[in-house]
């Protein structure tokens, strides 16, 4: 079966820096609802569109294509005392961004009085390797395509 609209696509994935540096390689499957639902890269998508299991490919995504460019608006800093106690670095919290919409951010450093927070993906500004290992591709059944994801082994759970 082809890569199109609707089908669910299962892939073996490796990450690297623009330098071949790996950052991420999958331990289990990556599975995905192909056909614009933002359930990955639209470049990635992109590149497995008509193509079948077993299809390997290596893209050098910009960072633009990737995750991002860094937005330095999406920095934080904000007094420790409005924080619960045990806050820690590498944490990970929702708030508001300057639009008023949910931002995840990471605590980055804690200095003195200071939380400093990121709300940029950890690979914002970043160019990228991709390589990808298409290991099967199926039709997804109705209720995924009304929920926009995957379910059952390596997708949602409901």
């Amino acid at each position: 079966m082809k890569i199109d609209q609707n089908t669910v696509v299962t892939l073996q994935f490796k990450v690297a820096n623009a330098q071949g540096k790996l950052i991420e390689q999958s331990k289990e499957p990556m599975v995905y609802l192909h056909g614009g639902y933002d359930n990955t890269l639209p470049k990635i998508e992109e590149a497995l569109q008509g193509q079948e299991a077993g299809y390997k490919v290596q893209l050098n995504l910009a960072a633009a294509d990737a995750f991002g460019l860094r937005d330095e608006s999406l920095v934080r800093v904000i007094p420790k005392s409005e924080f619960p106690p045990g806050v820690k670095v590498g944490g990970q919290l929702e708030g508001r961004n300057d639009q008023g919409e949910a931002q995840i951010y990471t605590v980055m450093k804690i200095k003195g009085p200071e939380v400093h927070l990121d709300g940029n993906h950890p690979l914002a500004g970043q160019d990228l390797q991709f390589s990808l290992h298409v290991t099967g591709v199926r039709a997804a059944s109705e209720e995924e395509i009304a929920h926009r994801h995957v379910h059952g082994e390596h997708g949602h759970q409901h």
